[in-house]
């Protein structure tokens, strides 16, 4: 359970942050009225208020405080936030039991030479950026497992990002824990309906674009993209923890397992 709630030495310290959306800035206007403000970095527990591109940005944007972020639902989808309510959020956080993700590091080079780093909670992607397919090379960890995937696409994903992009590409939805990490093809056609590989988390997976000139490649690290890639290297940053915060029997694990049975 997380330490934040009703406590003894006095009231939670909350940072509450909200999308742009009209609605999700009517409950932070609520909330704060309710409960009060700080800025980040003197809460010891973030609220996100909006859907899960925003709770993404949240947590990118506060991973350096290491604060457990709760997320209430204002937004259009909430695979990662929780139900949303003004009247007993201290009892809530209180009872909150901590998810911890790590992040996916992705280094991508350009055409021009100049290399690009970001980071992914759900997955890194690589998209053909032009009327022809892509045609990738796949490395891991050094070996070359094939030498050409002609696709519209490929992506590798985390767990906590399993449910996202890459289950719509039909790729295999992960267990939180399971410390694996998908490999999903984006419509492939060589090797035909070729859907991808499940890699332990250590694994280092590279892909290189062939032919990069005729067939443009883009890449994307949770909505931050780059154009004209020529390779790109990922790994798990497993020194990077992001904590979130969900109610009892509605966390990852549990929406993962109910995903596949809906």
């Amino acid at each position: 359970m997380c330490n934040t709630g009703n406590r003894e030495d006095g009231p939670v310290r909350i940072a509450f942050m909200a999308s742009e959306a009209p609605v999700a800035q009517t409950a932070r206007a609520a909330l704060i009225g309710r409960y009060g403000d700080l800025p980040p970095d003197q809460a010891e527990v973030i609220v996100a208020l909006g859907g899960d591109g925003f709770m993404l940005k949240t947590l990118h944007g506060t991973q350096e405080l290491d604060i457990p972020v709760y997320g209430m639902n204002r937004g259009t989808i909430g695979f990662l936030m929780n139900e949303y309510s003004e009247t007993d959020l201290l009892e809530r956080l209180g009872e909150a039991e901590e998810e911890i993700i790590n992040p996916l590091a992705m280094h991508a080079m350009d055409r021009a030479g100049i290399l690009h780093e970001a980071l992914a909670i759900n997955e890194v992607s690589l998209l053909r950026a032009g009327p022809q397919a892509a045609k990738l090379r796949v490395t891991i960890d050094g070996r070359v497992r094939m030498a050409e995937l002609v696709c519209d696409g490929a992506m590798l994903s985390t767990p906590a990002g399993s449910t996202a992009y890459n289950y719509s590409a039909h790729g295999p939805i992960l267990p939180i824990g399971s410390n694996v990490l998908a490999l999903t093809a984006i419509a492939a056609f060589r090797p035909r309906r070729w859907r991808g590989a499940v890699l332990p988390a250590s694994a280092r997976v590279r892909f290189d674009v062939v032919n990069a000139e005729k067939r443009p490649v883009m890449a994307d690290a949770d909505s931050i993209s780059f154009q004209d890639i020529d390779w790109v290297e990922i790994r798990s940053e497993p020194q990077i923890r992001h904590r979130i915060l969900f109610d009892p029997g509605h966390g990852l694990e549990e929406r993962l397992i109910s995903e596949q049975f809906t």
